[in-house]
């Protein structure tokens, strides 16, 4: 099973922007989709933007028009722009990548998450 990074995390005041970025490896099988998930103290791991390819992208109703999600597949690497930062989206953010039609995430592979906090 390979190995999902993120970095990008931080501190930042509301109406601010933060870039994440996540790199899986130690995988021989291409990876054909990633995506970016979130999870708040108290609450369950939610879906924050997925790329599947670049006529399939999808985002959660809450980061549509300020989150924007890429993916440079050479690298295994997905991003998340994020702009126009609320409290709300103070969460651990973490990445899941897919090989053929199994989620990392459904074997339990998920990386350690990078912490964001929006607050002034």
């Amino acid at each position: 099973q390979g190995r999902l990074v993120e970095s990008g995390g931080g501190l930042v005041q509301p109406g601010g922007s933060l870039r994440l970025s996540c790199t899986a490896s130690g995988t021989i099988r291409p990876i054909n989709a990633m995506a970016w998930y979130r999870q708040a103290p108290g609450k369950e791991r939610e879906l924050v933007a997925a790329h599947i390819n670049r006529a399939n992208i999808r985002y959660a109703d809450s980061v549509k028009g300020r989150f924007t999600i890429s993916r440079e597949s050479a690298k295994n690497t997905v991003y998340l722009q994020m702009n126009s930062l609320k409290p709300e989206d103070t969460a651990v953010y973490y990445c899941n990548a897919r090989t053929g039609s199994v989620w990392w995430s459904d074997n339990g592979s998920w990386g350690p998450g990078t912490q964001v906090t929006v607050s002034s």
